[in-house]
């Protein structure tokens, strides 16, 4: 994985740990886009798209 995919890997999942607890729908809005940042980068390296839940021990298909 390149150096910016994992970047984006890890400020995804601080930024969903942040805001996922929040009420908010500016909070939960950017809890999404935490989530969605490890995606990008695994996009940007040729990898796919993981598409299970966080966390759930499922391996990639």
């Amino acid at each position: 994985m390149s150096v910016k995919g994992e970047l984006k890997e890890g400020a995804g999942f601080v930024k969903e740990e942040i805001y996922e607890h929040g009420k908010s729908a500016e909070g939960q809005r950017k809890a999404q886009e935490g989530r969605d940042l490890p995606n990008e980068g695994r996009i940007e390296d040729g990898k796919a798209p993981k598409t299970t839940k966080p966390g759930t021990g499922h391996p990639e298909k």
